[in-house]
């Protein structure tokens, strides 16, 4: 069969761009997901993404209205560097610690009942929203939140979306080429995925791969952090209890509640004895 000029053409271009893609993905883009062990496409270069979120945080606190409540400031922060702690006693005996080698964690309430939601960026740089600790109750509740936010941080979710993303609007660019040309498009790529304070319709959402195993990781770490991952089960059933309401930021819409749940359950036996010798 003959074939013209112009399909040759377009087929040398789709073989270069899969070229690119997998020379990324061999030298710079293969990545580890704790517990799961899931290999992942991580193109973002920690020091650019921890330039961005450190900027990011800080101009999210500026304009945040801070608690003053010393209690719940102190609980949050109480609870978050136990998780902080858990996960970096964990990376290090699975030799994993130079995934966050350079992180700087820093826990911030900030005071707003109507926002559901808590987050953790790249760095440890974390905040929680008052609207949430109706729903987390006490200290277990709220690490069953920070856990989880904990959880995609250890797993780089954001730097996945983000390397997606790239690699689908950039054509399979070279990525120092992409950074330093298209430096303004990168910036507003991790604006889109770490949108923090912005509403659900300007964030990239995670998907149901990404929630079920920040769900996965952070049960594990709440549980080494002296707190029972059994506890995650009330709290996911009070965020889906929202009858009449809008679902707050917080709750993804992946995966179901009900699917949640029951994936919960079955990730429970793994990190109960972590809390079963914690407690001893």
């Amino acid at each position: 069969m003959k074939v013209g000029k112009h399909e040759i053409h377009e087929r040398r271009g789709l073989g270069g761009l899969v070229a690119v893609i997998c020379l990324l993905l061999q030298f710079q883009g293969c990545a580890e997901v704790p517990i799961t062990h899931r290999k992942s496409l991580h193109l973002v270069p920690e020091s650019e993404l921890l330039t961005m979120s450190f900027q990011q945080y800080n101009e999210v606190l500026k304009k945040s209205k801070l608690s003053t409540d010393q209690q719940k400031v102190q609980m949050v922060r109480n609870v978050g560097f136990k998780i902080a702690k858990a996960a970096e006693a964990f990376l290090a005996e699975n030799g994993q610690s130079a995934l966050i080698k350079n992180y700087k964690w820093d826990f911030n309430l900030i005071e707003d009942d109507k926002t559901v939601n808590a987050w953790v960026m790249p760095g440890g740089k974390a905040a929680v929203y008052t609207g949430i600790l109706p729903y987390t109750q006490n200290e277990t509740g709220l690490a069953v939140v920070l856990g989880h936010e904990v959880g995609h941080a250890l797993a780089d979710h954001g730097n996945e979306r983000m390397s997606d993303a790239l690699v689908a609007q950039m054509g399979g660019m070279a990525l120092s080429v992409a950074l330093s040309s298209q430096q303004q498009q990168t910036k507003q790529l991790f604006m889109t995925v770490y949108g923090a304070g912005a509403t659900v319709g300007f964030l990239l959402p995670y998907s149901r791969l990404h929630e079920s195993e920040a769900d996965r990781i952070g049960l594990t770490l709440m549980a080494r952090a002296g707190y029972d991952p059994r506890q995650a089960i009330p709290f996911w059933e009070r965020m889906s209890k929202q009858e009449g309401q809008r679902p707050p930021q917080f709750l993804s819409t992946h995966p179901a509640p009900e699917t949640r749940i029951a994936d919960i359950k079955k990730y429970i036996p793994e990190a109960l004895p972590y809390y079963e010798k914690s407690a001893k």
